[in-house]
């Protein structure tokens, strides 16, 4: 049978405890159980798994669905555990009615003598085999874990009932989670057998790890998705990362888009092995996102990071800042909030004041002073030529190709560079041209000429 497939329409879910912020282990869950119900046009569940009243706490539920929500992973039903507990302990009447979990008078936690009453599972102390999508057939001796607990009392439920009885009444056809969730599906199994719940497909995804193999820590990872967000990445490009931790396509393809991934993802695709979490990935993966996007939409990603001291610059445009921005995503920006150390560090203040720079390195190599300024005055008069209207990094370079071709481009083109940047590296000069204009252009070529005089 192929395991993807069942004669039920597919319903999975990502049923998170609101215990902690949402990090990529749990994204990347949440993620291949929204791409498996996508690809097969069946439906996720999202499940807040809140019974530990102790533990749980509304802001993590709501940075939890603001992390889905950034993500583009969309739910297409809501539950809280909280809010269903009439139907656990209806559940929890009918297996002690049916001989199948009993209620135990027992010692109190609290040590001060005092008695409790919980309900236990009555095990029946068998072999439990199920088929794990990912990792085949696998075996538990169940009589280890003796009568369970399965309540704190009556109408206080324990994780293993609620979320048998939440996947039974929810028809989960498919429960796709994190391989250390291998050890709680031989007590999930006997409930739902006691139940006469029918058994969905698990699919036990492995973890992701830090760089040396070793648990998510905060420095690795485990930080909230939403901090991604705020540090300007895309979530495209978190997406493509996460997808691909455990997961690939099954071809040369890296770069994919959420569309691309649904189409292409298989549970027969997840590997057994552990993935790591690499940072310096992301940060590939989040340039390459950049790069395609369109120029307003870069624009519009980029403007929460864009400062206020350039947005309030008399030189500053929106028009302006759009180039800029699809200049420096070529090869500077990996995410978004570099933009501001960029400004703030003059990588890229030239495009908005005139640049500082030494008259030495205005020559290039053995170039004299006087061919310097030959060069300039000459592309000087060539940009003069190009009309205001039709000034652009093509014109631009058209007008001057051919007299730097034919004098040494290197020698043309460097002091040119210069004078419009004042950097030895930065984008081509027809580029910069376009950008600042003609009339600041020739301003700065004029003052390169002066001072190299």
């Amino acid at each position: 049978m192929n395991t993807q497939e069942t004669d039920k329409k597919i319903v999975v879910r990502f049923a998170p405890s609101p215990t902690g912020f949402l990090h990529v282990g749990s994204a990347r869950t949440a993620l291949f159980n929204y791409l498996f119900a996508k690809k097969m046009k069946g439906t996720l569940v999202l499940r807040i798994e809140d019974t530990d009243l102790e533990r749980s706490e509304k802001h993590f539920e709501e940075n939890i669905i603001e992390g889905l929500s950034w993500l583009g992973i969309e739910y297409d039903s809501f539950f809280r555990q909280s809010e269903r507990k009439e139907l656990y302990t209806r559940h929890i009447h009918s297996l002690i009615e049916s001989g199948n979990a009993y209620i135990s008078r027992e010692q109190a936690k609290s040590g001060d003598g005092s008695e409790v009453e919980v309900v236990r599972f009555k095990n029946p102390n068998k072999v439990v085999t199920f088929t794990d999508a990912i990792r085949r057939e696998i075996s538990f001796d169940t009589t280890d874990l003796e009568d369970f607990v399965i309540a704190k009392s009556i109408t206080e439920p324990l994780y293993h009932l609620a979320v048998v009885v939440d996947d039974f009444e929810m028809g989960i056809t498919h429960v796709i989670r994190g391989e250390d969730g291998i050890s709680n599906t031989p007590r999930q199994i006997l409930i739902q057998e006691a139940l006469g719940a029918p058994r969905p497909i698990y699919a036990h995804i492995p973890l992701i790890l830090g760089p040396d193999r070793s648990k998510l820590s905060k420095r690795h990872g485990a930080e909230p998705i939403t901090s991604l967000r705020d540090d300007g990445f895309l979530p495209e490009a978190v997406i493509n990362h996460l997808a691909f931790l455990g997961w690939n396509p099954g071809d040369e393809r890296e770069v994919m888009k959420s569309d691309e991934i649904i189409e292409a993802f298989e549970l027969g695709g997840i590997q057994k092995g552990g993935a790591i979490w690499n940072k310096e990935k992301l940060l590939w993966y989040n340039s390459e996102h950049i790069r395609l996007l369109s120029s307003t939409s870069r624009y519009e990603r980029a403007l929460p990071f864009i400062p206020s001291e350039l947005r309030n610059h008399k030189d500053y445009s929106e028009e302006k800042m759009k180039k800029v921005i699809t200049v420096l995503s070529e090869r500077e920006i990996k995410k978004f909030s570099d933009i501001p150390h960029l400004y703030s560090g003059k990588f890229f203040s030239y495009f908005f004041e005139a640049p500082e720079y030494s008259k030495k390195i205005l020559t290039f190599k053995e170039q004299n002073s006087e061919h310097t300024v030959l060069h300039l005055e000459r592309v000087s008069e060539l940009l003069e030529s190009v009309t205001t209207s039709r000034f652009n990094a093509n014109s631009v370079k058209e007008a001057l190709w051919g007299y730097a071709t034919e004098n040494g481009r290197g020698e043309v083109l460097w002091p040119l560079r210069v004078a419009l940047t004042g950097k030895e590296k930065s984008p081509d000069p027809f580029t910069v041209a376009e950008i600042i204009g003609k009339q600041e252009t020739l301003k700065r070529i004029s003052h390169a000429i002066k001072i190299s005089t």
